[in-house]
């Protein structure tokens, strides 16, 4: 089954999707390992291993190449988080282009003018106008070649200050356009905002939530509550950075690695994300088909070439 049509399964499935972040082709596959259902490639866990803002600093082409890799790395279905669009419609079109090709089973943007800031930093996030993002939802669904490819519109209304009443406004006109589903973002520190939106909105496609701020509830809360799936969109960079942060201040402090390598993965581990076993049983294979063919040009009489 195609990973479009296992994504858009997902989210309209009778169970809560579990989507991890990542921010590279390992991440992504430790993720997988965990057994997520799909995979976010994170535009702040892409633009923080890229040691810059995440606030479109990073071109288009860039943070494709990233979400690409990590397609290319894990079973799962990738959504991959496109900000804005990377500009107007034009550079919807094209994206849409470029990221369906990629292997990529669907993209997110949302609702905020280009450049547009992360959502948990303080400053402008002014929305666009309700007309221009349909234009762009529509633009998106049409150029897509896989009627599967998921288009996911997401709202900042919330974010933005605009209200409940603004972020169901918008809603109702992005499901109209043709949004396969809408991610509701909040930055409260708990769940009435988005569990106050899911009970407003009666729209028929599923509801994506990102509890970064409001982390004490669960999927169980979720599931009952009626969402269609649930993002970690930045936990695994978290946790790297800071398991990296304590082994490296211990081995500076140490003088030697011998106090921390019973807190680290060991090179085995490392070898066996790189799928370093493959790699050689596949050079094994053809090696041994080369002296095959080789022998039967030499049972034929026909002369080998030479180096």
């Amino acid at each position: 089954m195609a990973k479009t049509t296992v994504l858009r399964d997902l989210l309209t499935g009778p169970s809560l999707a579990r989507i991890i972040g990542a921010h590279s082709p390992l991440s992504a596959r430790l993720g997988a390992e965990a057994q997520f259902d799909a995979v976010w490639a994170s535009g702040l866990e892409i633009s923080a291993v890229a040691g810059v803002p995440d606030a479109n600093i990073l071109s288009m082409s860039q943070v494709l190449q990233s979400a690409a890799d990590i397609a290319a790395a894990v079973p799962v279905p990738v959504l991959a988080d496109c900000d804005s669009g990377f500009g107007n419609v034009n550079n919807v079109v094209d994206m849409v282009q470029r990221y369906e090709r990629a292997g990529i089973a669907g993209v997110c943007i949302e609702d905020k003018q280009f450049p547009k800031l992360n959502s948990f930093v303080s400053g402008n996030h002014d929305l666009t106008p309700v007309h221009d993002f349909v234009t762009k939802i529509i633009a998106a669904t049409q150029t897509r070649e896989d009627p599967d490819f998921v288009v996911v519109a997401r709202i900042e209304a919330l974010i933005a200050g605009a209200g409940m009443t603004e972020a169901l406004r918008r809603a109702e006109a992005y499901a109209a356009a043709g949004a396969d589903a809408l991610l509701i973002h909040s930055k409260k520190s708990g769940p009435d905002e988005v569990y106050e939106f899911r009970k407003l909105f009666d729209g028929p496609i599923p509801l994506i939530v990102v509890p970064t701020t409001y982390n004490t509830v669960t999927t169980k809360d979720l599931q009952t509550a009626g969402f269609g799936a649930v993002i970690y969109a930045n936990h695994a960079l978290r946790g790297a950075i800071e398991a990296m942060q304590q082994v490296l201040a211990q081995i500076h402090q140490d003088g030697t690695t011998q106090y921390v390598e019973s807190r680290i993965a060991p090179l085995k581990q490392v070898f066996d994300l790189q799928r370093v076993d493959a790699m050689l049983e596949n050079q094994t294979r053809y090696e041994k088909l080369a002296e095959a063919s080789l022998a039967q040009l030499e049972v034929s009489g026909r002369p080998q070439v030479t180096a």
